[in-house]
């Protein structure tokens, strides 16, 4: 009798993930009213770009009110547009909106097809939007296995990699408690970026360099600051002599160069292009008076402080660090590429004018970059031993508690959105008796 396929475990705690993330959003989000709180604030923003282009054809967003009639509750009125040029727009980039257009088409094509009011704003559209976080959640995922598998990391540490990223840390947050914001979607983008820019330093050839060239594009479509994911890629590029050897052979290779920038620009410009079209003016500054202040970071209070604190909120990143030691072994090169990236990273977030990226849970802007916490994560897993690997998997369990504990309270506003200090903090660590009474 034929012995039937085993299922690795990294392939089937995906599947486990997902079932999770359909029924938690399920459950906090599609009963009763609970949908009418999904598109709030920036997700607004993001999201207005779909029913502008294909149900109100109106690119100064003038339905502002009816959206907020169908698809909002009066508490949640935010006002994302501006106008610098005396033209109304969008203050948001359009990348979100593009890669849930897929979905938001889908539901609206289907209401149509049953016979029902397709009006671009509803129930059935907030559901798209909470199935396509969900989707791009997983595809980062699966993006992070074959990047760990790379590394020749076993697929028990693979498996429970995935497990702490996803459940550990505020990914698990923006993809089922605000699956409007940008960051799943980036996050996605930047793992197959990666994985993109891995495979190619492992094969070479021109073959990779167009999906390089869309990836980047893409993210810097979302998130304009994003366009720093390109200088990631040693991280993932193999060692000194693999990496500069893949560099020198671009000469080689410059029709498909060429072709991957013009891929990029093409996707990065059609933000420039929308503003032509409804400024007359290819650049427009949309965030007027918001700016980097590059003499001023606050890279101590991006990472350690209680108010939205890297390190605080999302302490895996923390144990994540061990990995390095391992990496150093491996790679020098890599792991001074992994240690420069991440110092860089957080010198430009930490320059925002608004450090704390207003209401959020934890540092928000590091959900796209958590594919390169889960590298050094994985490693470190699999290369402890004894006493230390125990330690690390105990390690993980309870930071997984933690964060689903921390994700509940910010969700009862126990954990501020905005306005968290030492002392409110500690008041609330782990209360769960508070929790039940939220609940």
């Amino acid at each position: 009798m034929a012995r039937r396929a085993r299922i690795p475990a990294d392939r089937l705690v995906l599947w486990v993930l997902g079932a999770l993330l359909l029924a938690t959003t399920n459950n906090i989000n599609w009963g009763r009213d609970h949908w009418r709180t999904v598109l709030q604030a920036d997700a607004k923003g993001y999201h207005a770009y779909l029913p502008a282009l294909f149900v109100h054809h109106d690119p100064h967003f003038g339905f502002l009110e009816l959206a907020d009639s169908l698809g909002s509750t009066p508490a949640l009125h935010y006002d994302y547009r501006t106008a610098p040029t005396g033209d109304t727009i969008n203050k948001y980039w359009c990348g979100t909106a593009v890669m849930q257009a897929p979905f938001y088409l889908a539901a609206h094509a289907l209401l149509k097809t049953a016979g029902r009011p397709a009006t671009g704003h509803g129930k059935p559209y907030v559901m798209a939007v909470c199935l396509a976080a969900i989707t791009y959640a997983l595809l980062g995922l699966w993006a992070v296995v074959r990047l760990l598998e790379a590394w020749c990391v076993d697929e028990r540490w693979r498996a429970l990699t995935l497990v702490a990223l996803l459940t550990g840390t505020h990914l698990f947050y923006y993809t089922v408690v605000a699956p409007g914001m940008s960051h799943v979607y980036s996050f996605a983008a930047m793992a197959l970026l990666l994985l993109a820019g891995q495979r190619h330093a492992e094969q070479g050839g021109a073959r990779w360099l167009p999906v390089v060239g869309a990836l980047l594009g893409l993210l810097v479509l979302v998130r304009p600051v994003n366009g720093l994911a390109l200088l990631a890629l040693p991280v993932v590029g193999g060692g000194w002599r693999v990496w500069t050897g893949r560099l020198r052979s671009l000469g080689g290779q410059v029709p498909a160069l060429m072709g991957a920038t013009a891929i990029g620009l093409c996707i990065a410009g059609l933000q420039p292009l929308w503003y032509k079209f409804s400024t007359g003016h290819f650049w427009v500054d949309s965030y007027p008076g918001e700016h980097f202040r590059w003499t001023d970071p606050h890279m101590a209070d991006l990472l350690f402080s209680y108010r939205k604190g890297l390190f605080v909120y999302t302490p895996l990143c923390v144990l994540a660090l061990v990995g390095l030691l391992p990496l150093w072994r491996r790679s020098r090169f890599q792991t001074v590429a992994w240690l420069g990236f991440m110092a860089l990273l957080t010198y430009v977030l930490s320059s925002w004018w608004n450090w704390w990226y207003g209401g959020s849970f934890g540092a928000r802007p590091f959900v796209e970059y958590l594919p390169l916490m889960a590298l050094p994560l994985g490693l470190g897993l699999q290369d402890t031993r004894g006493l230390g690997r125990r330690a690390m998997v105990a390690a993980v369990v309870l930071l997984v508690v933690l964060c689903q504990v921390q994700t509940y309270q910010a969700r009862y506003y126990q954990i501020h959105y905005e306005d968290m200090d030492r002392e409110r903090y500690w008041d609330v660590f782990l209360r769960i008796d508070r929790l039940a009474q939220a609940g």
